[in-house]
């Protein structure tokens, strides 16, 4: 087995490769998908997030308000701490389970966003960046998520720089590229690491 981390930053494109390496035949382990699983309604995580910050960030049918919590933490340090002691833990543990019931021969790419933030490069074989200028990004967030200027580039500005991600990178993926040559450098790439995940491994 492989592991893949791929990260990029918000707008880089990251979710358009981690869907073409499924294509190719990659097992994908979606941190941000199972951040959302652990704080389902009777799950323990949400249980200790309300513990934490209250009844007011459930919604009226009892599950998470994400706008709400997230506006509460985004610019608070120590409640963005709590947060992610609470979540972080859930979905490690989520993951090692998924990955450890994918094939031996499998190439498992775990889509982890804060990959660089959170200093996680050590934990897999390989990291995978999508790489993007931060023009690029700026246009993607406004024009396809429909975000304002001053909040796409809150968000950017609240993540790793590019510099700081390309410094952790074993392979970069240029997304500043129309979709067919995007494609063409992902089925490159997973070329290259089903090479790797064949290459007998040292004791």
């Amino acid at each position: 087995m492989l592991t893949v981390g791929l990260t990029g930053g918000i707008g880089a494109g990251k979710s358009e490769v981690s869907r073409l390496l499924v294509e190719c035949g990659a097992v994908l382990i979606d941190a941000d998908r199972i951040a959302r699983e652990v704080v389902e309604p009777g799950t323990p995580g949400l249980a200790a997030v309300v513990k934490a910050f209250g009844e007011e960030i459930l919604t009226e049918d009892g599950s998470l308000d994400r706008p709400r919590l997230g506006a509460l933490v985004f610019n608070d340090p120590e409640k963005l701490a709590t947060l992610n002691s609470i979540v972080h833990p859930l979905v490690g543990a989520r993951s090692r389970e998924l990955e450890e019931a994918a094939p031996d021969d499998a190439v498992v790419v775990h889509d982890v966003p804060l990959l660089t933030e959170n200093g996680l490069a050590p934990l897999y074989d390989v990291v995978i960046v999508v790489d993007a200028s931060p023009d690029t990004q700026l246009d993607r967030l406004v024009r396809l998520r429909g975000m304002s200027e001053e909040d796409a580039r809150a968000r950017m500005a609240a993540q790793a720089t590019r510099e700081q991600r390309r410094a952790i990178a074993d392979v970069v993926i240029d997304n500043d590229v129309p979709l067919d040559a995007l494609e063409r450098r992902v089925r490159e790439v997973w070329a290259d690491l089903v090479r790797r995940a064949r290459e007998p491994r040292p004791e």
